[in-house]
């Protein structure tokens, strides 16, 4: 069954980033925001495995499935390789994601994080593309790909050895195109030149590219003053050729109408506004980050319950704005619910599973000696 890019929505809900009241997710909240998205026509659910810690696909059949038709929504959801120890493994993390998700199949099924070296290894030695073809067949699942956080090489290798894949799931936003580690840009390339659609996520950069610093939004502001900075991330990527789906990790009901906004009766960039993307791209390359999208995959195994995206964004903030004191305000409030900067024990968890790449252990130095000083 091919994949009706006319039936799909541009925008997707990532379910990543569900918002929170004292810990928990905000079933209400939720429920509000899946309202609106649904109101406006929009109908793509991504969750995964591992997020909210295995709350998310719970999340999805209680603000979704339970109060949706099923023939109205899409949902789609991960097979984690580092929760694979064993072939049996897989069938008993997926009759677990339709019983937590409420459903009997779904709509699109992904390979995690593929990956140079472990995740990919994994799913090779667990025949997991062959089980997720079986499963197909079956009715359990529509449409199967994998999301992707490799090496250029590796994803042509993956498309030339498995044809039955229908999609891919990448990283790709405007800042992230000459990115030595991401090389979104490359992987664009090849993905299109296959005509193998493409499902994106960090299209804002995990809410980065939405709080750029004043003198850089003003470029944005001074072509478009009624729309905001991250309607220009989402633009950029909603005018690239063979975008299945753009996913959005929204946390708040302003995120979502802003999201609806700039989707609704949707504009493709402008020559003029691409050159200004561009002189924004040139001007936030300038500025060192760390590069964090805070999906959170290093937090879950930390001996010392270190939010360690939250101390990168704290780090980030500060490097744009040495003298912020919400920023300080901030850190002094997270460290009340979680382990400081200087409590690492440089076990390298985190660096295993970072998606980006990121030599955290070195960071949280930096880190320590910024944020920890006595």
């Amino acid at each position: 069954m091919s994949i009706d890019l006319g039936k799909m929505p541009k925008l997707g809900f990532g379910l990543m980033r569900l918002p929170e009241t004292d810990g928990k997710i905000d079933h209400e909240h939720v429920c509000r925001m899946v309202d609106a998205y649904m109101r406006a026509g929009l109908n793509y659910f991504d969750t995964a495995y591992v997020y909210h810690g295995g709350l998310s696909e719970v999340e999805a059949r209680e603000a979704v499935v339970k109060r949706y038709p099923r023939e109205c929504f899409m949902l789609a959801t991960k097979l984690p390789a580092w929760e694979i120890k064993k072939e049996e493994d897989i069938e008993r993390i997926f009759n677990e994601q339709l019983e937590r998700a409420g459903v009997e199949y779904f709509d699109f099924y992904l390979l995690h994080s593929v990956e140079d070296g472990s995740n990919y290894d994994t799913y090779v030695k667990y025949n997991c593309f062959d089980w997720c073809v079986k499963r197909r067949e079956e009715g359990k699942i529509r449409h199967f790909g994998f999301s992707f956080h490799g090496s250029p090489e590796l994803l042509e290798t993956i498309l030339d050895q498995h044809p039955e894949v229908e999609f891919v799931q990448i990283q790709y936003n405007y800042l992230d195109r000459t990115n030595p580690v991401v090389q979104s840009q490359r992987l664009y390339e090849i993905l299109s030149g296959r005509n193998i659609p493409i499902i994106v996520m960090e299209p804002v950069r995990g809410g980065m590219l939405s709080a750029l610093a004043p003198e850089i939004q003003a470029k944005f502001k001074a072509c478009r003053p009624d729309h905001s900075t991250a309607s220009w991330a989402l633009r950029f990527v909603g005018s690239q050729p063979g975008i299945m789906t753009i996913l959005s990790g929204m946390s708040t009901e302003e995120q979502m109408a802003d999201n609806i906004a700039t989707f609704t009766d949707f504009e493709p960039m402008s020559d003029k506004e691409i050159a200004v993307v561009d002189e924004v791209t040139d001007e936030l390359l300038r500025i060192p980050q760390i590069g964090c999208t805070a999906c959170k995959y290093c937090c879950d195994g930390c001996p010392q319950q270190i939010s360690i995206p939250d101390v990168f964004r704290t780090v980030n903030t500060l490097r744009r704005y040495p003298d912020d004191w919400r920023a300080k305000n901030f850190y002094s409030g997270l460290i009340t619910r979680s382990g400081k900067a200087s409590d690492c024990v440089a076990c390298g968890q985190c660096e295993g599973v970072c998606p980006q790449h990121l030599p955290i252990i070195e960071l949280m130095k930096e880190a320590a000696a910024l944020l920890d000083k006595e």
